[in-house]
């Protein structure tokens, strides 16, 4: 994505962790005269440069950066590692147990809830080997997923420390509920959001996901799905990547052993159907039953009707795609995200009310004060008033875009007409504040790409912050900067999504830059 000033911290959020056995389009880099330490991609913040890899720093989403720990640390989190804490699926009977945790908090900040995974003796003989491959998923950092926070080598003992998710796993909402089964929607979020966790890892390099079950899936603090980091790495060095059931293994690596991206498609697919079915359903049973078209034969009885045949069918179709013998007949995961993307519904809705659990309770978070005073759009932008900011990007109205495009008289077609149209319909949206549609208006005015706008990306960011969409706002206010680099507006609407995403100290940064370049704007203005 594009790229601002601000240092970055890492990714987002706080566990039952999964069970050991179960019973758009990226844009051009940042102009050269505004150097970047700070890459953000959509539901995702990369670490920060200067953060390193050592040490307990917490920044943006909460997630620390990656860490060694020792053993008395990890001994001194779990109890002693007692049996108390065991929060594998199978108890003590797993064969890599993993506890819940809580680690000191550093100068007096709270403690910090984790889940930590003790493999086996001698799982892992090559210390530097594990520690290899632990820094690798280590180095992922992603909303959709329990991030890997650390581990620890000492001896003969090799653990892993994650994010904990206090809301169980998908496996007990779907299997063992006792108050209400999850709803349609949530379980297309369920889908959406494992697979976005999915693609992410696969464009970072890590494509293999060891033994995806509905165990892997876990549910955070706010209710919102998670795929747990665990089975980005196997039990052991030379231990098998499936330990489910056989009839839930994809076929391939029955016959070699070996575990492919398209394994994890097939895995994908059992996930699928364990949201449509809510029961555990062997593929090839699944397979005959979809093959003979009876969708209500797959269905969840306790959803009681309550969902669309036409997506229905549309994820069934999906699932049987995934569930092919062969690999190569398999969809990939960009298409499986393209697919779920646009069946999403009440995304308004958070996911804790439609998962039936208690609301979470937010910490007040004070951020540091402003280093000078602000603009109105400066104080709107401090208080996050997003009602005053859009009356100030409304009555600013293009004024700030002048000299951002030269067009020749051949370039004025019926296609440039039609673009302008369409941004002037966005702006009639905009007024009305019906941002939805200002957003497909838009759209379609950015998606020509004959002229360039900063205002329209100032404005896109706005209406997706009113849609509660902060990280599609933070790309658009990021957008805006690449076109426009000392326009205060970019990084005054950076500041905002930056606090919708919870990365207070980074976006007081930006409006401190925002409001450094306003003032040098005014100066320059007034002349000497």
């Amino acid at each position: 994505m594009g790229c601002c000033r601000s240092s970055l911290r890492a990714g987002a959020g706080s566990g039952t962790h999964p069970a050991e056995k179960p019973p758009g389009n990226r844009p051009p880099p940042p102009p050269a005269n505004r150097p970047s330490t700070f890459s953000l991609n959509a539901h995702q913040a990369a670490p920060s440069a200067r953060s390193g890899g050592g040490g307990g720093r917490r920044g943006g989403g909460d997630v620390p950066a990656f860490a060694e720990f020792s053993l008395a640390d990890l001994r001194a989190a779990t109890g002693g590692f007692a049996a108390g804490n065991i929060v594998s699926e199978s108890g003590e009977k797993a064969p890599n147990l993993v506890y819940r945790g809580q680690l000191k908090g550093p100068g007096g900040a709270p403690p910090r809830a984790i889940a930590v995974k003790k493999f086996a003796k001698h799982a892992w003989p090559d210390p530097k080997q594990f520690a290899e491959e632990a820094k690798g998923v280590g180095n992922l950092r992603h909303r959709r997923m329990a991030n890997l926070i650390g581990y620890c080598c000492d001896g003969d003992e090799r653990l892993l420390v994650a994010e904990f998710m206090p809301n169980d796993t998908l496996a007990k909402h779907l299997f063992h509920w006792e108050n209400q089964t999850i709803e349609w929607a949530m379980r297309l979020r369920v889908a959406y959001y494992i697979a976005q966790a999915l693609e992410y890892c696969s464009t970072k390099g890590r494509p293999l996901y060891h033994d995806l079950n509905a165990y892997r899936v876990l549910f955070d603090e706010n209710g919102d799905p998670r795929l747990s980091c665990f089975g980005l790495m196997k039990n052991s060095r030379d231990g098998k990547s499936y330990s489910t059931n056989l009839a839930y293994t994809p076929p391939e690596y029955l016959r070699n052993g070996r575990v492919t991206s398209e394994s994890v498609i097939f895995s994908f697919g059992t996930v699928l159907l364990d949201l449509l079915s809510g029961k555990r359903i062997p593929p090839s049973h699944a397979l005959d039953i979809m093959r003979g078209r009876n969708i209500q034969a797959v269905m969840d009885s306790h959803l009681e009707g309550n969902y669309s045949i036409e997506v229905a069918t549309t994820l069934v179709n999906l699932a049987s795609q995934c569930l092919q013998y062969e690999p190569r007949d398999r969809p990939d995961i960009k298409k499986l995200v393209s697919i779920l993307e646009p069946l999403q519904t009440k995304s308004e809705v958070p996911s804790y009310v439609m998962l039936g659990i208690p609301k979470p309770v937010e910490e007040p978070q004070t951020p540091p004060a402003p280093q000078r005073p602000l603009s109105p759009m400066g104080e709107a932008c401090s208080r996050m008033d997003l009602t005053a900011i859009h009356q100030i990007l409304f009555t600013t109205h293009y004024r700030d875009d002048e000299g951002s495009n030269e067009l020749s008289f051949q370039e004025w077609t019926q296609q440039m007409r039609d673009m302008l149209d369409a941004r002037k319909r966005g702006d009639f949206a905009f007024k009305d504040k019906d941002f939805k549609a200002a957003i497909d208006c838009y759209s379609q005015f950015v998606d020509v790409g004959t002229m360039v706008s900063p205002t329209v990306f100032a404005r896109r960011s706005l209406c997706y912050l009113m849609c509660d969409q902060p990280d599609a706002a933070l790309r658009d206010a990021m957008q805006a900067q690449i076109v426009s680099p000392d326009w205060p507006t970019a990084f005054y609407m950076q500041s905002v999504a930056l606090s919708k995403l919870n990365m207070q100290s980074d976006a007081v940064d930006m409006l401190n830059e925002a409001s450094q370049l306003e003032e040098k704007r005014q100066k320059s203005t007034k002349g000497p």
